[in-house]
């Protein structure tokens, strides 16, 4: 299962704001690619031998690496051994990923036709075409199977990065602003006119995936595939109450048409709070972890696993 990662600011970005949404399995972020010709150009255009000479030049990389720190590992300390250790263990994934990427030197590339797409377009730009663009390049990984598992970051949380500009979208300047500024008249105005084009860019990506047939399967792609949208914060940055939609995956056992509501929290309360007491305050009802979704959504896709993020209980009610 190939993950391919990205996001509107692209890299990693810092604890506090972070520009992807994969990790490894030591908790290390992957990069995210946010260039949307190059993530055209990765799928579908790369010749053999131009990734032959890539991945000969990464490997030559690796071994120098290797060979230099067996050098230096008998002049650290214990402690800093152990950093050294962290280190080449993403050295020995990368390896890893290197003699993967070779399994697929032999395998050709699809075709698609994409001259409709504007692969130059950036978010400051054509904000609503960027956004569309990399969800049509998610539909077209999906539709040619180049790719079983995509994460698309559409912004950051802390409105920094080029991802604030997707507001001007809809006629405004940043976006995270429009998050503070609900009080001031015409507020929740202009912020639920911001995520009502997201939504729009969203369902029509289902769309796309609706309308077409599943290759060499059976209903359509969106019957087949589990979509997952939703945000990090529901209110000042709160770990709570996250708004999230699920759709498709009614061939792999979900249920969809129903509105499901976990714990008992106080909308009113936490909307628009004026002192820091409210969000400091220990919590007086309880949650469902989101861990259990994901349990849910990874037993679902056929991965053999009883746990996740802490969760080992599914969400019976949303399977078929």
């Amino acid at each position: 299962m190939c993950i391919r990662d990205r996001s509107t600011d692209g890299g990693t970005g810092s604890p506090r704001g972070a520009q992807t949404m994969s990790y490894n399995r030591q908790g290390r972020p992957i990069p995210a690619e946010n260039r949307p010709k190059r993530i055209f150009e990765q799928l579908f255009v790369t010749s053999s031998q131009q990734a032959a000479r890539h991945l000969a030049a990464q490997e030559s990389t690796l071994d120098l690496l290797l060979e230099d720190a067996r050098s230096l590992r008998r002049r650290l300390s214990h402690a800093d051994q152990e950093t050294l250790e962290q280190y080449l263990q993403s050295v020995r994934e990368t390896e890893r990923k290197v003699e993967k990427a070779k399994e697929w030197l032999k395998v050709p590339f699809p075709t698609v036709e994409a001259e409709y797409l504007n692969l130059q377009v950036t978010p400051p730009e054509d904000p609503r075409n960027y956004v569309r663009t990399m969800m049509e390049l998610i539909f077209l990984a999906f539709q040619t199977d180049s790719t079983r598992t995509v994460t698309y970051q559409i912004g950051r949380e802390n409105g920094v990065g080029i991802s604030d500009r997707l507001a001007r979208a809809v006629g405004h300047n940043l976006t995270h602003m429009l998050s503070h500024w609900v009080k001031k008249p015409g507020g929740w105005e202009n912020f639920g006119t911001y995520h009502r084009f997201l939504c729009e860019e969203w369902a029509r990506f289902l769309t796309r995936l609706k309308s077409t047939s599943e290759p060499g399967g059976h209903g359509n792609m969106l019957e087949n595939t589990l979509c997952l949208y939703g945000s990090a914060s529901s209110s000042f940055h709160m770990s709570q109450n996250y708004p999230l939609v699920l759709a498709g995956g009614q061939r792999m056992g979900i249920r969809q048409g129903q509105y499901l509501r976990y714990g008992n929290v106080d909308l009113q309360a936490i909307s628009g709070f004026a002192s820091d007491s409210v969000w400091k305050a220990n919590m007086k009802h309880e949650e469902e972890p989101m861990g259990r979704l994901l349990l849910t959504m990874l037993q679902q896709l056929g991965v053999e696993t009883n746990e996740f993020a802490g969760s080992s209980q599914i969400l019976t009610e949303m399977l078929s």
